[in-house]
């Protein structure tokens, strides 16, 4: 099986690099089988980013800060770990947004699209899903569209839910709505079409996220799945992300 190594800019992640290149030598990216990237989530994401014009799987060891889409950290038998591995499929969400300058930015991410306020007042959003409004004014901190995959990170801080690797789902979720106070957001088909719009945008900024790429001053962005970009994680047996997703259900 012929590896590739990334890292992250973590000291840590760097003297890993060195010691498994030295050990298992390294093809680069685009001779690989299978590209093992060390440190965080952080970096994970962006080496799934990477992947998107190869479709190379991805072997996570955690280098980093957050490791929730990594694997533990060992040098030893590192490829017979790697063709053990168990395969979860993930697909990223495309995230198309309007600013007010009149330019349109398109980004993928694959654990949430996030709008968030970018001044003290509210966000003020309307929501169309498929194209029909669902609710004409949100008054809110922001709102996340989460995958499966990143129901566990920002969208489960934001009181989401989580949702099975497999389920096929879109969680859509405010932050700190205010009005209406009550609502919790909703459950969406993978295959929904989301636009939310940025409503009194000339004073009341808002900056939409997919994964950690920024996109400031939007005044309305469209997200759907991406369902050609289909690409391939590996974990360790009973470490898969579905056993974690059902594990952190149950941690309190």
């Amino acid at each position: 099986m012929k590896l590739a190594f990334t890292a992250s800019a973590r000291p840590e992640a760097q003297d890993a690099l060195r010691r498994l290149r030295h050990i298992y030598g390294d093809m680069g990216e685009a001779n690989a089988d299978v590209v093992v990237a060390l440190g965080g989530d952080g970096h994970m994401l962006e080496t799934l980013r990477r992947r998107l014009a190869d479709k190379r799987p991805v072997y996570g060891m955690h280098r980093g800060t957050i490791g929730f889409l990594m694997n533990d950290y060992h040098e030893v038998d590192l490829i017979e770990r790697v063709a053990g591995a168990q395969q979860v499929r993930v697909r990223p969400l495309v995230a198309r947004c309007a600013t007010a300058n009149g330019t349109i930015v398109e980004e993928r991410a694959f654990n949430e699209v996030s709008l968030i306020r970018q001044t003290a007042q509210s966000a003020k959003l309307r929501i169309l899903i498929d194209g029909a409004e669902r609710m004409a004014e949100l008054s809110c901190d922001g709102i996340i569209v989460a995958t499966p995959a990143g129901s566990t990170a920002y969208n489960f801080s934001a009181y989401g839910p989580i949702l099975p690797i497999d389920s096929r789902l879109l969680a859509l979720t405010p932050i700190s709505a205010f009005r209406p106070r009550r609502w919790r957001g909703a459950l969406l088909p993978y295959n929904a079409k989301v636009r939310i719009e940025v409503l009194e945008s000339e004073r009341r900024g808002v900056s939409a996220a997919a994964d950690n790429r920024e996109t400031r001053d939007v005044t309305a962005v469209d997200v759907h799945e991406d369902t050609e970009a289909s690409l391939t994680l590996l974990f360790d047996p009973g470490h898969a992300l579905d056993e974690r997703i059902l594990s952190e259900q149950f941690n309190v």
